[in-house]
């Protein structure tokens, strides 16, 4: 029985061992193959993966772009015994040394050859016009960008309006209110207009008041004027100035010069049309001075306050063009501006109330009514404008992709404006006619921040 564990358990460790080696095995493979691999990337001329190291772009010159790491390496070691030094020409490929660097810490330069501070292996050289020294963008090949479904937008311009909604009461429109007021003490003798919100057209007689103080200085003119003789016109003219002071208009005057009889009785007529919305005489009051006697308000146009969010009210400014819809009357709309933006904030709604005025031309909306309001400001400039999913928040700052020629992609940092409808507003990093990723850019992004590439803010230059 023992024996029979024993050699159970000697099985176990020599299948243990067996696997042990393979997965050694495997990871020396893997290792020796990504040595191997070109220090600049994969090469399209290559078959399934594998590049011919001695390919020339220029003239039967070797291409250090299509090197490995241990071709970089013996081309450092060849640097030292040359004296070659960053800013020299390498003979062997007849371009100039940008710099050296190690491959697995990337990001960090060197001027002169050596080794690696980093790791047990010699820096490798990074040549200017090779794809291995291109430090600002970082490129991809079509097979690969096919794989990853890449998508690109050209960046445009355009007008970028956002459409707010938002709800508001409606309200009379308190620049079309006019008060009526006697000008001299009376009775109301006669009163047509009997109740408030009572409809009054311009021109239309609301009351007529009797006015005993009137009929003195009225008797004293017409008798001025039938007397004959020299020097009267000096007090004619006195005598019209003391019907103005208690209260005589210039027309009822001139009716009183006309008709030659005392006029002691007024007749107060709508200066407006619109609704009485407050009425304080009745037949028979005495009336003083300065006393109002109604208030008229207009309904050609009227007042919408709308509760803007917080957020969206910077969009909200004086002119913006509004349409509003009433449930009170279906299947109508109502155009109208923004007058203005009343400086108070709701502490509990955090809303921002839009004075709207609002065209009422067959007095559809009356005070107390909801509407729902959208605002459109089609003044706004053109800008540029790129799709929202091409643009990657940091948290800092904005990024986008830039599509180059030739496979290559460079990170810019873009200063964005407002978002509306799946578009961002670019300020300031793009030029019109750009490429811009849609989709795949995250792995690009990873890919440049592994290798070390900084978001520039491209300031008009091309890449």
């Amino acid at each position: 029985m023992k024996k029979t564990h024993i050699a159970v358990g000697v099985l176990a460790l020599a299948a243990l061992a067996g696997g042990g080696y393979g997965l050694w095995a495997l990871g020396m493979n893997q290792g020796i193959d990504m040595m191997s691999a070109p220090i600049g990337g994969a090469n399209e001329g290559g078959v399934d993966g594998m590049v011919d190291s001695t390919a020339s772009s220029d003239g039967g010159k070797v291409d250090p772009s299509t090197w490995n790491i241990p071709q970089g390496e013996a081309a450092t070691r060849r640097h030292m015994e040359s004296g070659i030094n960053a800013g020299d020409v390498d003979p062997e490929t007849g371009l100039a040394v940008q710099y050296y660097h190690d491959p697995m810490v990337p990001g960090r330069k060197f001027d002169s050859p050596g080794k690696s501070p980093f790791m047990d292996m010699m820096l490798v050289p990074a040549y200017s016009g090779a794809d291995s020294a291109d430090n600002s963008s970082v490129k991809v090949s079509p097979r690969i960008q096919q794989n990853l479904g890449i998508r690109t937008a050209a960046v445009a311009m355009g007008m970028l309006a956002p459409e707010i909604s938002a709800s508001g009461s409606v309200q009379w429109n308190e620049r079309e209110r006019v008060v009526i007021q006697s000008r001299a003490m009376g009775y109301v003798e006669k009163l047509n207009v009997t109740a408030t919100l009572d409809s009054v057209q311009q021109g239309q007689t609301l009351l007529t008041v009797y006015v005993p103080d009137w009929i003195a200085a009225q008797e004293e003119f017409l008798s001025l004027q039938k007397m004959k003789g020299e020097n009267l016109q000096p007090l004619v003219d006195a005598a019209r100035q003391r019907m103005l002071q208690v209260g005589m208009s210039n027309a009822q005057i001139r009716q009183v010069e006309q008709s030659g009889r005392t006029q002691p009785r007024v007749a107060i007529v709508a200066p407006r049309s619109g609704v009485i919305t407050e009425l304080m005489v009745r037949e028979g009051m005495t009336v003083q001075p300065g006393m109002t006697l109604m208030e008229i308000n207009g309904l050609s146009t009227v007042w919408v306050q709308a509760e803007v969010p917080e957020g969206q009210s910077v969009y909200v400014k004086a002119g913006v063009n509004v349409v509003a819809k009433a449930q009170a009357v279906p299947g109508r709309s109502f155009e109208g501006t923004v007058q203005a933006v009343l400086p108070q904030l709701n502490s509990n709604t955090r809303t921002v109330l839009a004075r709207i005025v609002l065209k009422n031309p067959e007095q559809k909306l009356l005070p107390g009514m909801f509407v729902q309001t959208r605002f459109m400001d089609s003044s706004r400039p053109e800008t540029l404008i790129v799709p929202s999913e091409a643009v990657i928040q940091t948290g800092r700052r904005a990024v986008v992709m830039l599509a180059n020629e030739e496979g290559r992609f460079t990170p810019v940092e873009i200063k964005t404006g407002i978002e509306f409808d799946g578009k961002t507003e670019v300020l300031e990093g793009l030029q019109p006619g750009q490429e811009v990723v849609l989709s795949g850019q995250f792995l690009i992004d990873s890919e440049a921040s592994l290798r070390g590439l900084e978001a520039r803010l491209n300031t008009g230059e091309q890449p």
